[in-house]
């Protein structure tokens, strides 16, 4: 799970309906995880960070504890000053220690958090004008390819945050595609912050995306929520189950809403049903997984070389600062 997804509009959603729901009999049903963050969806993911389960937020809180000092540092090497970037911001708690290394090595920086969520933005921009006031924020709600250009602005050197494991929702060519439209919106020598989620027993994995108080499984069903009150779509939110599985060969979690029972669900604005069996699922998300070698070949094919790793002791989350070449 991540907050690095973009916000459809109405078109948008019955776009992802047509392409995922109204699919030939036996091919797998999808939506796309951007459809979770709607405000809702956004107050539930954060809700899922706090989990005791959900180990990914907290370690990679603890390595910019440690590390924040020398990923400022570095990544604004011999400029003047380093300007900060985030794909996905929502309310910026983890980002939040950056800006304060940025504050303590420069005195003052300009912050871009990128979203999707008003609430979240708006959440963000009070508390960082109340707590790091020497940081000003310049709020973008919107689409991540909108707001890459609005980076010009930040000065010559930046450093794009791309954290909490959003990479691990998009294949390996997404990925790569759109580093390739971040690093043209950024001078040679600029950074970027990979958040990633490394390899390791399944056990340690379903656990932090199916939870014991069931958080993460109104999350996942939230998207059913959205597409009757945004669409008029009919779906029995009850008849759903949520399902987190490992695809061992893929490297990946996956998060399934599975159908209990054969039923049809109505979509009146786009004047078609969908039928679905009994046991059959909607795949939301896919979280990948990774290894060195992985990352290597995603950040090499987006224009950039991995310059340094900061990996927690027990080797469950990796932050890579990257360079533009």
């Amino acid at each position: 799970m991540s907050r690095a997804s973009q916000s459809p509009s109405q078109c948008d959603l019955e776009a992802s309906v047509l392409s995922g729901l109204c699919v030939p009999e036996g091919v797998q049903k999808s939506l796309p995880p951007r459809l979770f963050y709607d405000d809702e969806g956004s107050r539930l993911f954060e809700a899922i960070t706090a989990l005791p389960e959900y180990y990914l937020t907290r370690t990679e809180r603890g390595l910019l504890q440690k590390h924040a000092d020398t990923i400022v540092a570095q990544a604004r090497g011999d400029a003047p000053r380093l300007h900060l970037v985030e794909l996905g911001a929502g309310i910026a708690e983890k980002t939040q220690i950056l800006l304060e290394a940025a504050v303590r090595l420069q005195g003052s920086c300009l912050f871009l958090p990128i979203d999707v969520s008003s609430g979240a933005l708006h959440e963000a921009t009070r508390r960082l004008n109340e707590e790091l006031p020497q940081v000003e924020v310049r709020p973008f709600l919107g689409r991540h390819d909108e707001a890459l250009t609005a980076l010009q602005d930040l000065g010559p050197r930046r450093l794009v945050c791309f954290i909490g494991s959003s990479l691990g929702n998009f294949e390996d060519a997404e990925n790569v595609a759109l580093l390739q439209r971040v690093a043209s919106s950024l001078r040679p020598g600029g950074a970027l912050l990979l958040g990633a989620d490394r390899k390791k027993d399944p056990a340690r994995l379903i656990p932090a995306y199916d939870d014991a108080q069931g958080i993460t499984a109104l999350f996942n069903k939230n998207v059913l929520v959205r597409l009757n009150r945004e669409i008029g779509a009919n779906f029995d939110v009850d008849a759903f189950q949520h399902q987190a599985r490992f695809n061992d060969a893929l490297s990946r979690i996956e998060m399934h809403l599975v159908s209990q029972g054969t039923q049809r669900v109505r979509f009146p604005s786009l004047d078609r049903s969908v039928m679905f069996s009994d046991g059959e699922s909607i795949h939301t998300e896919s979280s990948i997984k990774y290894d060195d070698a992985r990352i290597d070949a995603i950040v090499s094919g987006g224009g950039f070389d991995r310059e340094h790793s900061f990996i927690d002791d027990d080797g469950l989350f990796g932050l890579h600062l990257c360079r533009r070449r």
